[in-house]
């Protein structure tokens, strides 16, 4: 891993922690770093929970690389989605323990991953691009498309609209919500739960299932990959 990510292996599973500052940025560092604890989970063939610091899971892209040039926030967006590609078709079931905010990116994991627990609070989940002045990238779109009603695409994608936790399972960006204190323990009790599916049978099942989704959002990334993205001011 690296400086930015925790990865903790148990018995059936494990937990990866991003650890990135106080808006836990995801950074090309960071996601370099997640996608190695995620090799690393399926060579230990180990179920994952996926969670961010107290209060925050994370407030999306790292605004400096976004901001830094068209081309820096191209390359960062295109990882981002690979990132949210290979979670999608990941052997292993994901389950995110969202830690307290999370917004963008940080969202479009919550899209990316199998199970969702978040926590009771005044925290925001939702995705902010249009609010911020991004025009949303195809990817984004074909994840919120794979995961979200259309009611709540054109709420969440065109309009920006943010979601507090119990909104936010309406939404499909969560499956459940707990106290604060249950977060952890409830995570691990998914994950022994998912570690009795039968292996095989999980993952070719989630590929049937995502089958068309999965192709979108590859085909959604080279169409990124020849776009302008950008924050405008």
């Amino acid at each position: 891993m690296n400086e930015f990510i925790d990865y903790t292996a148990e018995n059936n599973y494990a937990i990866i922690t991003i650890k990135n500052g106080k808006a836990n940025a995801i950074s090309p560092l960071v996601i370099d770093g997640l996608n190695a604890a995620l090799d690393q989970a399926e060579k230990e063939n180990k179920v994952v929970i996926l969670t961010g610091q107290p209060g925050i899971f994370s407030a999306g892209f790292d605004l400096k690389v976004m901001k830094k040039s068209a081309e820096s926030a191209k390359e960062l967006v295109i990882k981002g989605s690979k990132l949210s590609l290979k979670m999608l078709s990941f052997p292993k079931p994901i389950i995110i323990a969202c830690s307290g905010h999370a917004i963008a990116k940080g969202a479009f994991l919550l899209l990316s991953a199998d199970y969702r627990i978040g926590v009771e609070g005044d925290f925001k989940i939702g995705l902010n691009e249009v609010m911020i002045g991004m025009t949303m990238h195809h990817a984004g779109i074909a994840i919120a498309n794979a995961r979200l009603s259309e009611v709540y695409i054109n709420r969440s994608v065109n309009n920006a609209e943010i979601y507090n936790p119990t909104d936010a399972i309406k939404a499909g960006f969560l499956d459940v919500i707990v106290p604060e204190s249950y977060l952890l323990t409830t995570a691990i009790k998914i994950a022994e739960m998912f570690s009795q599916l039968n292996e095989k049978a999980h993952a070719a099942t989630k590929l049937i299932v995502r089958k068309q989704h999965l192709e979108n959002l590859t085909k959604a990334i080279s169409l990124d990959a020849t776009s302008t993205i950008s924050i405008s001011n």
